[in-house]
């Protein structure tokens, strides 16, 4: 099949903006739980955040490319501009639902969310004494002048405040310290609640910090930073070179978007835009509140306004023995968040103190602040275990914690590797030896999810246990080549026949795959893929996908976010049904189905899709061999294959189309949850 051109594939950044358009849905719907709709408009910020962090930089820089005359590489024409013009509609919706439902429900809940006016009489003596013995210890003014050194944090929250003393104007900068104190603060009077912003606790008691000027204004403002990213991960050849040339002539962290207030004088926007660095920055105006992620914590407490409870089931509860000796006999598989992470805390704990468990091999891309999972380690190697552990220390926004763990174990006698600077370790996977008597034995788990008992709270991953001998052997070289903290080369390349690993064999092994279901559809055969992932972007896979379509092959895409393969091309992706789903958890594991004349051969693992992962980083995929627990991952993926509640179908145009409703009402996430409790 001939290659598809640029017109068959999405753009990655419209595409992943239609995907935050889709949990701003969720906030929209009314019958979603109102706290639930809040919790939405939260995660809603935190990426659009993380967008102006990571992809508006490489968007700023493509629209500088594209207007030079002696570029004749071919850009998306008005990318920057259709960026901008879908952000500020969904910012719109953001805004309407917020005024428009959520606050006035809150209010006949009994909730007073109070905003942008002053505060009612009943509480104004509560929140001054809370400002003076709580916020006025953080409050640290910068009065501003040319000379001024001031560096604004990413994504902090800051005050532009105006002053007349005497004959002279001043203009100073006021931090708002969200990081040290909750955002909102909650007061109970009479029957009546009230939340008010942190920001307003300290713009009503200004008169505190500043008593021998009149304020003349008081304006909000954050500053966004670049983020940085690895061009090789998405462009190639002259186009990444010149995009890297744009971004290195720029400052580390330089400012990607000043959104402020309305109203902030012409004056000042000069004065800050030469003091802070902004002249590349986009200046946006917002509303009066930003950082509405911290949404997440809002002060509210009412099982009537939130999601039912799903208490957590642990299907481990039931053995008699050890846990390893349950692996020995059969594979077993953890579904989080539905089921108990616990039963991954005791397969790490077990073996700590188990003393015929002479080595423990792990590897960590992110990890809880407080990971249970690392400690468990800590004492295995203060037990006289070997204890290897490959950190990735270039997994972004998490190198702080990574680096922290990494000292912690070292100190403690663990032996720590880091990943080659060129190549990431994505995988997950573990691997725990045993010697009894003269025989090794292996248990291991491998997983589509980091090893993190936080996100495994409301992530759905797949975790499995097994003590399958020439899956752990194949696992056991992995390591090996791991602690060599070389680039895969063609004599280094390990015959992998069961795993899948990126660099190794995964592309070529699901090509061949799917290139079986062709050859099955061409000879009149049934044929068919599923695939679930959370981001579908390279080139390659996806046109073998269209190859498949064109086959005749039936094609199911689950996919959550980004999603550049384009539906509805005539004699190209007729046979591709792609949904996207978005519940009250994260869905994060990758699934891959072929169905091989109903023999279904079931891989899960830990890569998307993407450029990065195919090409830039150790990932491992993994076949399911137990039939019980295949039959539970077709039984689960067939479930989500019929959601017409919690699903969209992503169209031709990228949009976000609800399913039509037709009886049964499923909900996939409520459904598994029940199918795992039954």
């Amino acid at each position: 099949m001939e290659a598809q051109t640029n017109s068959s594939f999405f753009n990655r950044d419209l595409s992943w903006l239609k995907f935050n358009e889709r949990i701003l849905m969720e906030a929209e719907r009314d019958t979603v739980p109102l706290l639930e709709r809040i919790k939405f408009l939260s995660i809603f910020s935190s990426n659009l955040d993380e967008f102006y962090r990571v992809r508006m930089p490489v968007l700023l820089a493509l629209e500088k490319l594209s207007n030079r005359e002696d570029n004749d590489i071919q850009i998306e024409a008005d990318l920057l501009q259709s960026a901008n013009n879908m952000i500020a509609g969904q910012q719109q919706r953001y805004g309407k639902v917020l005024k428009g439902d959520i606050i006035p429900g809150l209010k006949e809940n009994g909730i007073n969310f109070i905003y942008g006016n002053p505060f009612p009489a009943a509480i104004v003596k509560e929140t001054s004494r809370y400002f003076l013995s709580q916020v006025l210890a953080f409050m640290q003014p910068v009065y501003l002048n040319r000379d001024t050194k001031f560096f604004p944090s990413n994504n902090e929250l800051y005050f532009l405040i105006t002053l007349k003393d005497k004959d002279d104007e001043k203009q100073v900068i006021l931090n708002i310290p969200s990081n040290e104190l909750p955002r909102f603060y909650k007061i109970d009077h009479a029957k009546e609640s009230f939340v008010v912003f942190l920001d307003d606790i300290i713009r009503f008691n200004l008169n505190s910090i500043f008593r021998d000027a009149e304020i003349t204004g008081c304006f909000s403002f954050k500053i966004t930073r670049d983020a940085e990213i690895d061009l090789k991960d998405e462009y190639s050849g002259s186009l990444s070179e010149q995009l890297e040339a744009q971004l290195q002539k720029r400052d580390a962290g330089l400012a990607t978007r000043f959104l402020h207030q309305p109203g902030i004088p012409g004056s000042v926007l000069v004065l800050l835009k030469k003091l802070f660095n902004l002249k590349k920055a986009s200046m946006v105006e917002g509303g009066q509140y930003h950082n509405l992620k911290d949404f997440i914590g809002f002060p509210v407490k009412n099982p009537d306004l939130s999601n039912a409870a799903w208490p957590k089931i642990c299907n481990t509860d039931t053995i008699t023995g050890t846990l390893t000796e349950a692996i020995l006999k059969n594979d077993i598989i953890i579904h989080t968040p539905y089921q108990s992470y616990d039963s991954v805390l005791r397969f790490f704990n077990e073996a700590a103190v188990d003393p015929d468990v002479q080595e423990i091999y792990l590897t960590i891309y992110r990890v809880a602040s407080d990971s249970k999972i690392i400690n468990a380690l800590i004492s295995a190697a203060r037990n006289g275990k070997k204890v290897f552990v490959l950190v990735e220390l270039k997994a972004r926004f998490d190198e702080a914690n990574n680096i922290k763990w990494a000292k912690k174990m070292k100190a403690q006698g663990v032996e720590i590797v880091y990943s080659v600077t060129a190549l990431k370790v994505h995988a997950k996977v573990a691997l725990v030896k045993r010697k009894i008597g003269d025989r090794l034995l292996y248990t291991g788990l491998l997983a589509t999810g980091n090893f993190n008992e936080s996100t495994a709270s409301f992530y759905t991953d797949h975790i499995l246990m097994t003590a399958n001998k020439a899956i752990l052997r194949e696992i056991e070289l992995l390591f090996i080549f791991l602690a060599k903290r070389v680039k895969p080369s063609s004599s280094d390349l390990i015959n992998f026949e069961h795993i899948l690993v990126a660099q190794f064999n995964l592309q070529q092994k699901f090509i061949a795959l799917i290139d079986r279901e062709i050859d099955f559809a061409k000879s009149g055969k049934e044929a068919s893929i599923t695939i679930k992932l959370n981001n579908l972007e390279e080139k390659v896979l996806i046109n073998k996908l269209y190859e498949a379509s064109q086959a005749g092959v039936q094609v199911t895409m689950i996919v959550r976010s980004i999603c550049r393969l384009v539906l509805g091309l005539k004699n190209v992706s007729e046979n591709i049904k792609i949904i996207r789903i978005v519940d009250r958890y994260l869905e994060h594991g990758r699934i891959f189905i072929f169905n091989n004349l109903g023999a279904n051969d079931v891989y899960l693992g830990s890569a998307d899709w993407m450029n990065r992962n195919i090409y830039r980083r150790i990932e491992v995929c993994f076949p399911v061999y137990d039939e019980k627990i295949k039959a539970e991952i077709l039984d689960i993926v067939n479930i989500q294959k019929q959601d017409n509640l919690q699903a969209v179908i992503i169209d031709e145009q990228m949009e976000n189309v609800p399913i039509k409703e037709t009886k049964p009402l499923i909900a996939s996430q409520q459904s598994i949850y029940e199918f795992l409790k039954a």
